[in-house]
Parts: structure tokens; sequence; C-alpha cells
């Protein structure tokens, strides 16, 4: 015991520290690394991203219980959340919210009755999905659909859910999506995510190490809004 407290005397200052920043973490601002291709071309393997934790609501310390509402999640964000399934740190983008009647048909959405306009774009081989995982054609499309204004991959030759609905979104839930849309575990196979699961909202990258070269910094990524 004595040793115990000599320790925790001799440390202090690093003891306050790193609970300063747990504390930080927790109810202020995380950072999260992007473990997938889930949301390519937006966000790549290796990316570190901010995740503003007092975007939407401010929540008790290492808890989801909601304490006060700041704003409301809009179409088009991208957030951190727990999955509803297993509770697992997942970024995808909030594509609907409460209320809205989600449909898609061939890999475009339709939300309250309005199609979304698909563009091809060209192609930037490092915003793909890395062909170690798929090696079949990618195709880069512009999605517009109001609030709805960004990139999204598809995967013709690659077996994937490119249809459901109508579905309207429960009262204090929202509807999430991968922007690699055919290499996504999202809304479509873990349901919709409570606004309590909402962990944060992603506005820009810390750094980002590319785990095919050495791990070498992507200097274009290092503070980059997404």
């Amino acid at each position: 015991m004595l040793n115990a407290r000599k320790l925790v005397a001799d440390n202090k200052g690093f003891l306050l520290f790193l609970f300063c920043m747990l504390m930080v973490r927790s109810a202020l601002a995380d950072w999260y690394q992007v473990p997938s291709s889930s949301m390519y071309p937006t966000l790549v393997e290796g990316d570190r991203v901010i995740a503003d934790r007092l975007a939407y609501d401010v929540k008790l310390p290492f808890t989801d219980v909601i304490l006060k509402h700041i704003a409301d999640p809009q179409r088009g964000d991208i957030v951190t959340f727990s999955s509803p399934e297993d509770g697992v740190r997942l970024v995808k983008r909030l594509v609907a919210v409460p209320g809205d009647v989600v449909e898609m048909k061939d890999e475009h959405l339709i939300i309250n009755g309005v199609k979304g306009d698909y563009q091809l774009l060209a192609a930037d081989k490092k915003h793909l999905t890395p062909e170690r995982e798929y090696a079949g054609e990618q195709l880069v499309l512009h999605e517009s659909l109001g609030q709805l204004q960004h990139g999204i991959i598809v995967m013709p030759g690659k077996l994937a859910m490119r249809n459901f609905g109508p579905i309207k979104v429960p009262e204090g839930q929202y509807l999430m999506l991968g922007d690699n849309r055919d290499n996504s575990k999202d809304s479509r196979f873990i349901g919709f995510v409570k606004r309590e699961l909402i962990t944060g909202q992603v506005k820009r990258l810390l750094f980002s190490l590319d785990g095919d070269n050495y791990y070498l910094p992507r200097w274009e990524r290092i503070g980059a809004a997404v």
C-alpha cells in the first residue's frame, strides 16, 4: 500500500495529465483511426480523424447519457458512433434523419420522394479501395441530393445490397451509409443508430499514415477538411 501511495505521489503530475486527456476525449474531442475502406473516397485507411463530441450533445463523461442538446445531426454529416450491433466505434455518413422515408434503387438514393443525381467522376487511384482488397472495377460518382453533396464509390462486379425500402426513419434515430457503398457494413446491416450512440462529428483530419507505403505520412491530408 505504501509503495502504491509513493508511486502516485511521485507521478501525480503525469496521472493528472492522463486524467485530463481522458476527460477531453470523453467530453470534448476525440481522435479515431479509420480502420477500413468503407468511407472511400472521402476517408481512407490510415486517416486519423478528429471527432467533435460537442457538435450535437453534451454528455455525462464516459457515458451515453445526454445532458443537453446543442444541435441536431444533419443529412450529409460524417459522424462517429457506437454500433448498435456490437458497440464497436464506426465512422459513416449520416444519410437520413428522423421522419425521412428512404429508398435505394440500383444504388441510387430516394429521400422523401426526391431522387438523387449521380455524375461519374475521374477516379484517383489513391482514393480507391486498395487492390489487395478488391481488384475489380470501381466507379467514383458524385452524389447530389439536397445536403448530400459528396463522392461515393460503387463496384459493379461485387455482390452487394443495392436496393432497400422504402423505410421510415424512427424518431430519435438515424440512417448511416458508407461512401464506399458496396463495401460498407452500415445501417443496411446493423440497423438505425440512436442519437445517444452518436459520439461526434468529423469535419477534419488530424493526420494520415499510408500503411501500404511503410506508414509514411500522407502530407496532403494533414489537417485537411472532409
